[in-house]
């Protein structure tokens, strides 16, 4: 598997969260989506799904992890297991930008209300 270094990595972005891709199909990985997130401060989440488990880990800042109507304070170091389709929303209600580190399995999607489920681009 190749070496992604950060600045040869690919930016996807929506308005107030910038993902960065690491690893995935794509860019060498036969199981693991892994990609960084930054949460913009004052952002809410966008409710969806995830058809696989997926894991943040929070390196800087904090955000509020709403799963399935139970909110969860995210802070530097600590990390969260979200179980296959749980309903899930991450926002930055704080005045610094929230940073982590996300994991999806190889063939997890995401889906957003009634919509068909997509693989978001940053772990194509």
């Amino acid at each position: 598997m190749p070496i992604v270094h950060h600045q040869d990595a690919p930016v996807f972005e929506l308005p107030g969260v910038t993902f960065t891709g690491l690893t995935s199909p794509k860019r060498g990985s036969r199981e693991n989506s892994v990609w960084r997130v930054v949460v913009q401060p004052g952002i809410p989440g966008r409710p969806h799904r995830v058809t696989r488990e997926e894991t943040f880990v929070a390196l800087q800042g904090r955000a509020l992890l709403e799963v399935d109507g139970v909110a969860h304070e995210l802070t530097a170091g600590s990390a969260f297991a979200i179980p296959e389709g749980s309903l899930l929303a991450l926002s930055n209600p704080g005045p610094e930008p929230f940073h982590a580190v996300s994991v999806l399995p190889v063939g997890g999607q995401v889906i957003v209300g009634d919509a068909p489920a997509f693989t978001p681009p940053w772990a194509a």
